[in-house]
């Protein structure tokens, strides 16, 4: 169930509390899933609750994947129910941190957008823009957002376009540009009585709609299957015929690059990998009644893990860290 389902479709707290539940049973995958539930309780109107959720987050003694995405999400969570000063504080130490995702800049960016702080909103997403798409030759896909926002703030400002709103504009696919959906006088047209006026709006306004439904509907990616070293000698040393599918881990590191490449030159678009555990591959093996040692289950394991939203984004942002664990930047290591 997707939690940008209306209210009158589904019951957003017993949705909330059956993630809460399929996050115990699954501890490897409880931040995605513990943020969805985060995500149904905002929707239900339960905003302290879903406060809690992100408390629950950050306190957990395990390291998050992405600690700066929760921490956005609660402050935009605090502003809507009346903790403003909690919330700018955490917005502020988002922004001192720069991280190198594009979610928690866009999230809190929009927080100040919503609460009218135009000017402040711009100068965050200009931030997160400059760290993230400084020669960059192609912006990723997860960077969009970010350069749609910024693009939509400014022109609310009436400033001039700049280099990055022209890319914006580019990378935009609707019939409608930018700045038609963009254009703050769109308010106005809905009260017209001019009906040329009110079925432009609507033009537009299904085109932004198709836009956003485009976005919400972006597939999980297409992931490829990643063994740590360890995790790869656990596996094979209890499941030696899959020995003819990993030869030796440096051959497996080589092969999902490739793989990868592969896909990406045959126009294969949302691409990442997901990284395995010999615990959850044996409790994945066990739910479909099949044994690990099977290798047509190995390419089912990358996709449930994959909807479990554990999946990374290949290639990694400019800068990050190589997807295969060696801590040397991507560009110097695999993506050589």
């Amino acid at each position: 169930m997707r939690p940008d389902t209306p209210a009158e479709n589904v019951d957003h707290t017993a949705e909330a509390a059956r993630l809460e539940r399929t996050a115990g049973l699954y501890p490897e995958d409880a931040e995605a899933l513990l943020l969805q539930a985060a995500a149904h309780l905002e929707l239900a109107g339960d905003r302290p609750a879903a406060t809690a959720l992100y408390d629950r987050l950050l306190s957990s003694r395990t390291g998050l994947e992405n600690p700066y995405l929760v921490r956005a999400l609660k402050a935009s969570n605090l502003w809507e129910y009346g903790h403003e000063a909690e919330a700018r504080a955490i917005i502020t130490g988002v922004r001192a941190a720069a991280p190198r995702d594009p979610a928690p800049w866009v999230i809190v960016a929009e927080a100040l957008e919503a609460h009218d702080e135009l000017e402040a909103a711009q100068e965050t997403f200009t931030e997160g823009a400059r760290l993230l798409l400084t020669d960059v030759p192609e912006p990723p896909y997860s960077t969009h957002p970010l350069l749609f926002g910024r693009h939509r703030v400014r022109r609310m400002l009436g400033v001039p376009h700049d280099d990055w709103d022209r890319l914006a504009d580019t990378l935009h696919s609707s019939s409608v540009s930018l700045d038609e959906l963009h254009d703050p006088k769109r308010v106005w047209s809905l009260g017209s009585d001019n009906p040329a006026e009110l079925e432009a709006e609507i033009s537009r306004l299904r085109a932004e709609l198709g836009t956003y439904r485009e976005a919400l509907s972006r597939p999980f990616p297409v992931a490829v299957l990643h063994w740590p070293k360890d995790e790869l000698a656990e596996l094979l040393d209890a499941y030696p015929t899959l020995t003819t599918e990993y030869p030796s881990h440096e051959e497996h590191l080589t092969t999902i690059e490739a793989s990868l490449r592969e896909l990406s030159t045959s126009g294969t678009p949302n691409l990442g990998i997901v990284t395995g555990t010999v615990p959850s591959y044996e409790a994945f093996a066990a739910s479909e009644a099949t044994s690990p040692s099977d290798p047509e289950l190995l390419p089912q394991y990358a996709t449930t893990l994959a909807a479990r939203g554990r999946a990374v984004e290949w290639p990694p942002q400019r800068g990050a860290a190589c997807w295969c664990g060696s801590g040397q930047p991507y560009e110097t290591c695999h993506g050589a």
